[in-house]
């Protein structure tokens, strides 16, 4: 049993050695983030750990005053020396209340500061990452715990280690006032807060291995709060009577959580009032020793209330001390989770040797024996593919949902990489091409554009960035994507707001959102361009419209079309159908309707579908 206990203390002391680099890194990230701020803050703890001895020591003069003028019997002579020890005594403690003061000042800069010095890293790093990692349960959880403890771990780790330092001090100059009175007393002092600090530092282990078991329960509750509280959810929540289903799953989860913590703070309660009680009759007993010898005349009155002062303060702070210590460990612990996410790299890779992008394309695109499975899947999403887009020409890829026709379209935009065979312009592997060149390059209109809380100049500039400010290059675009009528309608026209996340915002139809984000990408005028079900959003008279205008967008670029619209698949130079990840057939819209194959059976069955909406009602 005594073995198994030593084991278990190892264990713990190695895990908390291991959390050191750690709280180096978050000590560095600190001083990098707010250095002048830290210096000061440090100048304040050294000295608000030098005050309290100072209280403690003109305690005792002011005792051994009053006995001494008491005893002599003619007090007044004395009370202009003890008024002056009062007026010190005070002066000591203003000077402390004014530096607390201070010092909540400079971390509220300095937490500011920090905190939005790490959260820019969180943001750094999530967008350095690839596509994959979103496609990972277990990414969301770090994320999650790093989001989460970015906002104030390593501030109140720096908290710590500020305590850990004043108490530090202050313990140090109590331990000397001791050692006049016995050199044991320094370790009574130890002895008599060891319990405290071994339930300090199990429970912080406890603490930390809950909070890592219960990541998913927290991550679905605030899940189940954003449907019932989210804007996009508002109108089928109440179509389908679906708010009280989701309250009962919130409710239910936030029942295992709260039952969970409140098990863990009981435990604690208990264990802490354990050690507190040890700690007591250890400092009775030094105390009983100590009024013994003021009676046998070995020490004065202000021995005496020197020594309590120190020892009750010497043993709060070496409390204070043990405690930093383990909460030092606690949020080392929790830091782990953040350094864990900024360990993370991108599987996508800068070339050792790059390659410029051939401009202008002269061959084309083309894909050669590509397969690709996304993570975590057994499933090829293109096995054996090769596709072949002739410079300045517009390809369309059409087929049932799976078939591979976007996974194409993330390889080409090197969203991730093959993992057999190569894409390639004009011959050259897109892995030798510097990732952000490579994207400068290509223009995407997505099936689901993002809508942008912004102005609209602003949601059409972000088309390209540098071009956000030029007036006349936006409204050209926003003109070219057929966006102008309803702009020219809004009060503000290009400074009107859009979305419905801040107020005065204007929201817009899904077609309009469409055409916003087809204004974007007349406004990047890069080589290649590819869009994603670009009329997916739009009824039968936007579309018309929207056909009319794709010849004017693709015009001498090389682009590709997905769509499951075989009306807009037409108007493209060659068409390929696909099918479980590879081309099952390919030709202009006429030879592949003369071929009566797959794609002229779907043609025929939209056809009837559309006569059939077209014809009106008796």
């Amino acid at each position: 049993m005594v073995c198994r206990s030593n084991h278990k203390l190892a264990a713990k002391f190695r895990k908390a050695a291991a959390q050191l680099p750690n709280l180096v890194r978050a000590v560095f990230m600190v001083w990098e983030a707010t250095r002048g701020w830290t210096l000061a803050w440090g100048l304040l703890v050294v000295l608000q750990g030098l005050l309290p001895v100072a209280n403690v020591w003109l305690l005792k003069v002011l005792v051994d005053g009053l006995a001494a003028a008491v005893g002599s019997g003619q007090p007044a002579p004395r009370f202009r020396s003890l008024l002056l020890v009062i007026v010190a005594m005070a002066a000591v403690t203003l000077v402390a209340d004014a530096l607390r003061s201070l010092t909540i000042w400079i971390r509220t800069a300095q937490s500011g500061l920090f905190q939005d010095h790490l959260k820019h890293l969180i943001q750094q790093k999530s967008m350095e990452l690839d596509l994959a990692f979103y496609e990972s349960a277990e990414f969301f959880d770090r994320l999650y715990r790093a989001q989460f403890e970015a906002g104030y771990r390593p501030m109140i780790l720096l908290e710590n280690l500020g305590s850990l330092a004043q108490n530090g001090i202050t313990l140090v100059a109590m331990a000397a006032v001791l050692l006049q009175f016995g050199p044991w007393l320094p370790l009574i002092l130890i002895v008599s807060t060891l319990p405290a600090f071994c339930v300090v530092l199990r429970q912080n282990l406890r603490e930390h291995e809950l909070w890592l078991r219960t990541t998913v329960d927290e991550r679905k509750s605030r899940y189940y709060d954003w449907v019932m509280t989210s804007r996009e959810t508002a109108a089928e929540l109440r179509v389908f009577e679906l708010g009280s289903h989701f309250s009962a799953l919130f409710r239910t989860l936030r029942e295992a959580l709260r039952r969970d913590r409140l098990a863990l703070t009981r435990n604690r309660a208990l264990a802490d009032l354990g050690a507190r009680i040890v700690g007591l009759l250890i400092t009775g007993a030094a105390m009983a020793w100590m009024v013994w010898r003021v009676l046998l005349g070995a020490i004065t009155l202000g021995d005496l209330a020197l020594f309590y002062q120190a020892f009750n303060q010497g043993k709060q702070m070496m409390g204070g001390l043990l405690e930093n210590v383990g909460q030092i460990y606690s949020n080392s612990l929790f830091l782990e989770n953040l350094f864990e996410f900024f360990r993370l790299e991108p599987g996508i890779r800068e070339p050792e040797r790059p390659v410029s992008a051939p401009a202008p394309l002269r061959e084309g695109i083309r894909f050669r024996h590509v397969a690709f499975r996304y993570p975590a899947s057994e499933k090829w999403a293109l096995g054996d593919f090769s596709l072949t887009v002739p410079a300045g020409k517009m390809v369309a890829l059409v087929g049932p949902n799976g078939a591979g026709k976007s996974t194409v379209i993330k390889l080409l935009c090197r969203l991730y990489d093959p993992e057999a065979g190569q894409v390639e312009l004009d011959g050259v592997d897109l892995r030798s091409i510097p990732l952000r060149e490579l994207q400068d390059n290509i223009t995407i209109l997505f099936q689901e554009p993002v809508k942008y809380s912004a102005m609209v100049h602003e949601n059409i500039g972000y088309g390209e960035l540098g071009k956000m400010k030029d007036s006349a290059a936006v409204e050209v675009a926003a003109r070219r994507a057929g966006a102008d009528g309803f702009i020219e309608r809004f009060p503000d026209r290009y400074d009107t707001l859009l979305g419905k996340w801040f107020e005065g915002g204007i929201d817009l139809s899904a077609g309009e959102w469409q055409r916003i984000a087809l204004a974007r990408a007349f406004l990047r005028q890069s080589p290649i361009l590819i869009l994603d079900e670009p009329t997916s959003s739009m009824d039968s008279w936007a579309e018309a419209d929207w056909l009319g205008r794709l010849r004017g967008l693709a015009q001498g670029r090389t682009a590709i079309l997905i769509t499951h619209r075989f009306t807009t698949a037409m108007r493209a130079d060659m068409i390929h159908v696909m099918e479980n990840g590879g081309i099952v057939e390919s030709g202009t819209h006429e030879e592949l309707l003369r071929q009566g194959g797959r794609y002229a059976e779907s043609w025929r069955r939209q056809m009837r579908n559309l006569d059939r909406d077209s014809t009106p009602e008796p």
